[in-house]
């Protein structure tokens, strides 16, 4: 079983910043990836950013160069710097964990969630 939880989330104007923070526990011996989501109100949920255990990552076309994945493996923590947040960026976010192999493999794991708002 993991476990994921989520914070950082908040309100900010069209611009501004935000950090996400995912944190893991469980049984994580099979994961070598871990993931954000986004899921805006009457969409589907996106991938937008992973980031494998050795420090690779891909971000959704939509938020590269804006946002930034972490991870402090210590801390079994995930990030998500957001920068230059639009409008658009609204939803809320989710952290996952899965297996990385030539795409990504989400395992079904999810947090509760983190509302991002950016106001124009």
């Amino acid at each position: 079983q993991v476990q994921l939880v989520e914070s950082g989330g908040g309100l900010v104007q069209a611009g501004g910043s935000l950090r996400l923070s995912c944190a893991v526990s469980g049984s994580i011996f099979s994961i070598n990836a871990m993931g954000w989501y986004r899921q805006a109100p009457g969409k589907q949920r996106e991938l937008v950013a992973i980031i494998t255990n050795v420090y690779s990552t891909n971000y959704a076309d939509s938020v590269k160069g804006r946002f930034i994945i972490s991870r402090d493996s210590a801390k079994n923590t995930a990030y998500l710097q957001m920068n230059s947040l639009k409008p658009e960026d609204t939803a809320v976010y989710y952290c996952n964990v899965g297996r990385w192999g030539g795409g990504y493999y989400p395992y079904d794991y999810w947090g509760q969630g983190t509302q991002v708002t950016v106001s124009s």
